[in-house]
C-alpha cells in the first residue's frame, strides 16, 4: 500500500537536552497541525532534524526509536551543518532575498556547499522510508535542492514541494549565484505550491528567463515531463482558535487583564522577531496615531508581543534594540501613572493566554513588510467568533490579503497610511465590523488548515495521473531489448533521424550546431550497414546538411519536406515551389527583429524563419505570441503554414512537410523494420504517415505525440543508436 512521506526541516517533535535526559516536545505550529492526520495514519512518516545535534550513536538510536513511535525519521545534522546550511545559506541567503531584503544577503560558497550536502543528506533519509510508489511531499526553502535529488534517484516517484515563504520577482531571484541549480531543484517535483497567484507567476518567469523553459497555463514543460505550478493558500485549525477563545482558561486570563486595563482599547501585535515582520514601522505609526489624534492618550494602549528568534544574528539584535528604544522612547513621552500607550512582551505566551490576547483586542494590527501568508491574521479572526467587533489592518504585501479583502488593507511603508487606518478601526460603527468580520470568518472556517492540506495532495495525485495519461510510454529496457532483436532480425531496415534536438542538443546560434566526430562516426557506421536505409529528416537547409554531412552515405531531407536527397544522388524538389511570397512576409519578420532583441531571420529558399533562443526568455515568448497570431491571418487561404517549434517559427508550403516526404522511401523501400526519432511539432506529421508497426520516438516530453515510444534527451538517442548490433564507433 502506498504512504505519503512528509519531509521538512525541523520535526513536529522538538528533542531537548536536560541534566536527566532527553526531552520530546510536540510542536504547536500549523503545519504540524495540518499534516498531524496525515502522517500518523497507516505507515505514514515525516522526516526532519530533531532540533538538537545529536552525535552519540546510543543516543541516536534512542531518538530514532522514540520518534518512529510517533511516525517520524529523524536526520541528524552537527552544528557545522546547522551553521552553514541553516543560519548561513537558508536563513543569510534565501531569507532575505525572497523576502526582498537582498542588501542583508550573503553569498558564501561555503554556506552553498553544506547547503547541498545537507539536502543530499534528506535525500538519503528521505530514500531509506519511502517505497516506490509513495507520495512524498518536501517543505519549505531550506530543502529547494531535494525534489531534484529525489527524482534522479527515483525518477517515477510522486514528489510534492510546497514553500511557504514568498517568492520573489525575477529581478530579485537573478541576484543569486546559484539561481539556475536552485530552480531546477524545485522543478523536481510534479506539483510546485505557493500560497498566491503572485508567487507563482513569479516562479514562472524566473523559469522562463533563468533556464529557458516553456511555461503557460501554470505548467513548466520539462523535456521529460510537465510540472504544475499553483496557489494553495494555508489556512489554520480554525475550530481549535474558535474552542480556545471560548475556554474558561481564555475567559479567566481576559477578566484578568480587564481588571487592569479597565477601559483602555486594545491594538494588539503579535510577531516573531524579524525585519521583515514590520515592527519598527508599527511601532511609528502607533506613536503618529497618539500626536495626530491626541483624543487616544490615556484611551488606546498598543499590547505588542515579540516572540524571541535569533537575537545572536547582528540584524536581528540591532531590530532588538531599535524595538526596545521605540518602546522606551514612546512610554517614557506618553506614559501616566494608570496608563502606558505600549504594552510590550518578548516573550512567546501559553495557547490559552494568546486566544485571550485576540478575544479582547479591538484591533489586530497585522503589517509585515512582506510575508509569505501571516497566519496571526487568520487567528485573529477565528477567535472573535461570537464577538461583533474586532478590525484587522493588514499589509497589502503578506499572503492572506489576497484572501482577506475584508480587513483594511495598508502599505506597511507607509506610516501616515497606517495612522489613518488605525483612526479608521478606531471608528469603525459595530455594523460594519460585525459585517467585515463575517465575511473574513467564513472564508477562514471554510479553507481551513486540513481543506489546504487536502486540496494539495488532490493537485498532486491529479497532477500525476494528468503526466500518465497524456505522456508516451518510456523507452523502457523491455522496449529496447525487442527493437534491438526486430532491428538485427531485418533485412530491409529504414531510419528516420531529426537532427536539432534529436541527434544534437539545440545552440543558441543554430549554425554552430554542427555534427561532433562521435555522431559523424556513429551515422557514418549506421550509414555503411547495406540493410540500412538512413534519412537524415531536417528542417535546416540543404547547404548546411551538404556541408556537415554530405559524404556520408545518408539520405536527406531539407527545409521539413522540401528538398530530397539520396545517397550518391543529387538533390531535387519534391514538388515545383514559388517563393515570390517571401517579398511580402520578410518586412513583417525583420520588424520584429527590430522589436526583439537577440532575434534573427534565417532564409532557406523555400521558406523563411524567424529565430528567437538568444532573445529574453519573457520578451521573446511575447513576441513570438504577437508574430504567430499576425503569420495565421496573413497566411490564412494562401497555401503557406506556420511552423511553430523549439523558439523558431517558419513560414513554408502548406501542403509539404516531413511526413510526404517519408511517403516515398516507404513505398520505395518497403522496409521490414522502420525506426523514427524526433522531437518537436514537425515530426509528428513523419510519426503520422508510419505504420503501427514501426518504431516510433519521442525525444523529450510533449503531451498527445502519436509516437509509441519516448526518451529524454538526445543523449539517450546516441546511447540507443550506439546498441545497434554491428555499430562501431572509432571517434
Amino acid at each position: 500500500m502506498s504512504r505519503t512521506i512528509i519531509v521538512s526541516n525541523r520535526l513536529p517533535t522538538k528533542v531537548q537536552r536536560a541534566d536527566d535526559g532527553l526531552h520530546f516536545q510536540p510542536s504547536e505550529g500549523g503545519l504540524a497541525t495540518g499534516l498531524g492526520s496525515i502522517y500518523r495514519a497507516d505507515g505514514n512518516v515525516w522526516v526532519g532534524w530533531p532540533g538538537l545535534e545529536v552525535t552519540d550513536p546510543k543516543e541516536q538510536a534512542q531518538v530514532t526509536e522514540r520518534l518512529a513511535d510517533d511516525s517520524m525519521a529523524p536526520v541528524f545534522l552537527t552544528e557545522g551543518e546547522i551553521h552553514d546550511y541553516y543560519e548561513g545559506f537558508s536563513n543569510g541567503t534565501l531569507w532575505p532575498t525572497f523576502h526582498y531584503f537582498s542588501e542583508l544577503a550573503t553569498y558564501e560558497p561555503a554556506h552553498w556547499a553544506a547547503y547541498r550536502a545537507v539536502n543530499e543528506k534528506f535525500c538519503q533519509a528521505v530514500l531509506s522510508q519511502a517505497g516506490p510508489d509513495d507520495t512524498i511531499w518536501v517543505h519549505d526553502y531550506q530543502l529547494l535542492l531535494l525534489p531534484e535529488m529525489l527524482r534522479a534517484a527515483r525518477p517515477e516517484a510522486t514528489i510534492g514541494f510546497f514553500l511557504h515563504i514568498p517568492f520573489p520577482s525575477y529581478e530579485l531571484m537573478r541576484v543569486l549565484p546559484w539561481r539556475a541549480e536552485l530552480l531546477r531543484g524545485m522543478l523536481g517535483a510534479d506539483l510546485i505550491g505557493f500560497h498566491t497567484f503572485d508567487y507563482m507567476h513569479h516562479f514562472l518567469s524566473a523559469v522562463g528567463h533563468v533556464l529557458g523553459l516553456p511555461t503557460q497555463n501554470g505548467q513548466v514543460e520539462l523535456p521529460t515531463r510537465p510540472v504544475l505550478v499553483d496557489a494553495f493558500p494555508m489556512g489554520i485549525d480554525y475550530e481549535r482558535y474558535v474552542q480556545a477563545a471560548a475556554s474558561e482558561a481564555a475567559l479567566g486570563y481576559e477578566r484578568t487583564y480587564r481588571q487592569v486595563l479597565r477601559a483602555t482599547r486594545v491594538v494588539l501585535s503579535v510577531d516573531r522577531l524579524d525585519y521583515t515582520k514590520g515592527i519598527a514601522q508599527r511601532l511609528r505609526a502607533f506613536e503618529g496615531l497618539l500626536q495626530t489624534h491626541p483624543e487616544y492618550v490615556g484611551r488606546v494602549s498598543l499590547l505588542m508581543v515579540v516572540v524571541p528568534s535569533r537575537d545572536q544574528v547582528p540584524q536581528y539584535a540591532a531590530l532588538k534594540e531599535e524595538i526596545d528604544e521605540l518602546v522606551g522612547r514612546i512610554n517614557a513621552q506618553y506614559s501616566t501613572i494608570s496608563w502606558d500607550p505600549i504594552l510590550y512582551f518578548y516573550r512567546s505566551f501559553p495557547f490559552e493566554e494568546l486566544a485571550a490576547f485576540y478575544r479582547m483586542a479591538d484591533v489586530a494590527l497585522v503589517t509585515p513588510v512582506r510575508d509569505g501568508m501571516n497566519l496571526v491574521a487568520k487567528e485573529f479572526i477565528a477567535s472573535k467568533v461570537g464577538s461583533d467587533r474586532g478590525v484587522l489592518i493588514l499589509s497589502e504585501r503578506a499572503g492572506a490579503a489576497q484572501e482577506l479583502s475584508d480587513a483594511l488593507l495598508i502599505n506597511p511603508t507607509d506610516t501616515d497610511q497606517l495612522v489613518a487606518a488605525l483612526h479608521e478601526a478606531l471608528q469603525m460603527p459595530d455594523d460594519e465590523q460585525r459585517t467585515r468580520l463575517g465575511h473574513m470568518q467564513e472564508l477562514v472556517r471554510q479553507y481551513d488548515v486540513f481543506a489546504w492540506t487536502k486540496l494539495f495532495l488532490d493537485r498532486l495525485a491529479y497532477s500525476k495521473i494528468k503526466q500518465l495519461t497524456l505522456s508516451t510510454d518510456l523507452l523502457d529496457e523491455a522496449v529496447t531489448v525487442q527493437l534491438l532483436a526486430d532491428y538485427e532480425a531485418a533485412e530491409r531496415r529504414l531510419l528516420l533521424l531529426d537532427y536539432d534536438g534529436t541527434l544534437q542538443r539545440f545552440n543558441a546560434r543554430p549554425q554552430r550546431a554542427q555534427p561532433d566526430k562521435e555522431l559523424l562516426a556513429l551515422l557514418a557506421d549506421l550509414g555503411a550497414d547495406p540493410h540500412n536505409r538512413v534519412v537524415i529528416i531536417s528542417g535546416r537547409s540543404r547547404a548546411e546538411l551538404d556541408q556537415w554531412m554530405g559524404h556520408l552515405r545518408l539520405d536527406f531531407v531539407a527545409e521539413h519536406g522540401v528538398w530530397l536527397r539520396q545517397a550518391g544522388e543529387e538533390w531535387h524538389l519534391f514538388q515545383e515551389m514559388q517563393t515570390a511570397w517571401k517579398r511580402e512576409f520578410r518586412p513583417l519578420l525583420e520588424q520584429y527583429v527590430r522589436r526583439t532583441a537577440g532575434s534573427f531571420i534565417e532564409e532557406k529558399e523555400y521558406s523563411l524563419a524567424w529565430h528567437y533562443r538568444r532573445a529574453d526568455a519573457g520578451l521573446g515568448a511575447l513576441r513570438a505570441r504577437e508574430l504567430l497570431s499576425h503569420l495565421a491571418f496573413m497566411t490564412s487561404n494562401t497555401g503557406l503554414q506556420v511552423l511553430e517549434v523549439d523558439k523558431v517559427l517558419e513560414i513554408k508550403p502548406a501542403d509539404l512537410h516531413k511526413g510526404t516526404a517519408v511517403g516515398r522511401w516507404l513505398s520505395t523501400e518497403h522496409p521490414d523494420f522502420i525506426l523514427a526519432l524526433g522531437d518537436d511539432r514537425t515530426d509528428e506529421d513523419t510519426f503520422a504517415a508510419l505504420p503501427d508497426t514501426a518504431y516510433t520516438v519521442r525525444v523529450g516530453h510533449a503531451p498527445r505525440s502519436l509516437a509509441r515510444y519516448s526518451v529524454p534527451s538526445p543523449a539517450e538517442v546516441r546511447r540507443l543508436l550506439r546498441s545497434l548490433p554491428a555499430v562501431q564507433i572509432n571517434a
